[in-house]
């Protein structure tokens, strides 16, 4: 049974992160807020994917996951369609969250889900930090707006330019992996896409990929095309248009979709990290979730589902602690860490890799590196195995729900 404080846990930033720790703590009964700069949560663009464990976290923090998305079995192919990987997730997994286990989803659609599970008085807008200081007993939280609040902990899930972050250990610099995504969805449909597959194609330049959703009981399909960028160009003028260029390559199936999409259902977003996530995330009484510490590009298809992976943890390694003795809550902040690092961080390193394997390596290698892919089990071992072995091993480690202890540090490994 948890030892209430006398005030509530501070949670920095509406993000997935930062709901998902909300109402984390809410579930196990820690009195929180959660402070938004905006007067309510905005969701940073329109498709997003989530894995299994993001999904058995929204269930166990309250969130209606019902029909939430669409599953998808997923492949790999190159752009005239032979297939380099299929992504396998254990029968059990499958069993339990559906063929494929990948799935897609709008994101307006899950913040709009995320913030109805949010109990009255908990979100609390217009309030942007500018500093913070540890007390050793409490934290003062310092608005802009020149209120503040004391709190015995504060959760920095205000993304990848964490305010929090930079007051408490300052921020690396951005590093820009010099890509961009342009991307959308529709509920016309080609004949040719299925809404229960994903299908990530590769030229030699490109990738060109669609994945099923679901959206308000209707059945439809995201996409994206992604190439490499210069981080100081100028975004193309008409996304839609550039799209329907990079679709040229891959089956005719991309430019159909591209095509009966909306311009207000198309987004471009550039893709950058902050680096190596660092081994230590708290501090005094100061600990992080999300983009803030672990900023991830989408081609790990994974950032959204570790902050909402994260905001679980929080609850379940804070649930029954008393968050007055310091020494108590340092323990259960490391605990946390010793379960989010190495996952993460292997997670961030992924995506970089694949992001640079795939975009940035010199014209005249990539014949023998698509040669290599399409004629070994190079991308099976990775993508299509390991990977999502990894991630199914993150349900065994979350256990059943929130009140059953995370395992110790050496389980968790």
């Amino acid at each position: 049974m948890n030892t209430t404080p006398t005030e509530p846990v501070a949670v920095i930033g509406a993000g997935p992160a930062g709901i998902a720790t909300a109402l984390a703590m809410y579930a196990v009964g820690i009195p929180v807020r959660l402070y938004e700069r905006y007067r309510e949560p905005r969701a940073a663009g329109n498709i997003v994917n989530l894995w299994p464990p993001a999904l058995h976290a929204l269930e166990q923090i309250g969130v209606d996951v019902d029909d939430i998305g669409a599953f998808c079995e997923s492949e790999f192919r190159n752009a005239h369609d032979k297939v380099r990987a299929h992504v396998l997730f254990p029968p059990s997994v499958i069993e339990k969250y559906g063929n494929g286990g990948f799935i897609g989803l709008t994101r307006p659609d899950l913040y709009e889900r995320m913030v109805d599970a949010l109990p009255p008085g908990v979100l609390v807008g217009h309030k942007e930090v500018v500093g913070l200081e540890d007390q050793g007993d409490r934290v003062v939280v310092r608005f802009k707006d020149e209120t503040s609040v004391t709190t015995p902990l504060v959760v920095g899930a205000d993304g990848i330019n964490s305010v929090v972050r930079d007051l408490v250990w300052g921020l690396p610099p951005v590093r820009e992996h010099n890509l961009h995504v342009i991307g959308g969805y529709t509920f016309d449909l080609p004949a040719a896409v299925s809404p229960r597959e994903a299908i990530i194609r590769h030229s030699r330049t490109v990738q060109a990929s669609h994945t099923g959703i679901r959206s308000k009981g209707r059945d439809g399909s995201e996409w994206w095309v992604l190439e490499a960028w210069d981080a100081n160009k100028p975004a193309p003028t008409d996304l839609k248009s550039h799209a329907l260029s990079l679709a040229k390559e891959f089956p005719p199936e991309m430019a159909e979709l591209i095509a009966n999409t909306s311009e207000d259902h198309i987004f471009r977003w550039p893709i950058r990290d902050r680096g190596p996530v660092p081994t230590v995330w708290s501090k005094g009484r100061v600990t992080f979730a999300g983009d803030a510490v672990h900023a991830t590009s989408p081609y790990a298809a994974y950032g959204a589902g570790m902050s909402i992976v994260d905001g679980y943890f929080l609850g379940q390694t804070l649930n029954g602690v008393d968050l007055g003795d310091l020494t108590a809550l340092g323990k259960a902040l490391a605990h946390y860490e010793e379960l989010r690092v190495e996952h993460t961080a292997g997670q961030v390193k992924l995506a970089y890799m694949l992001g640079r394997n795939f975009h940035h390596i010199p014209a005249p290698m990539r014949p023998l590196r698509d040669a290599f892919f399409d004629h070994s089990k190079f991308m099976q071992k990775t993508v299509g195995d390991s990977n999502p072995a990894e991630i199914s091993a993150q349900l065994d480690i979350m256990g059943p729900n929130l009140h059953t202890p995370a395992p110790s540090a050496s389980a968790a490994r």
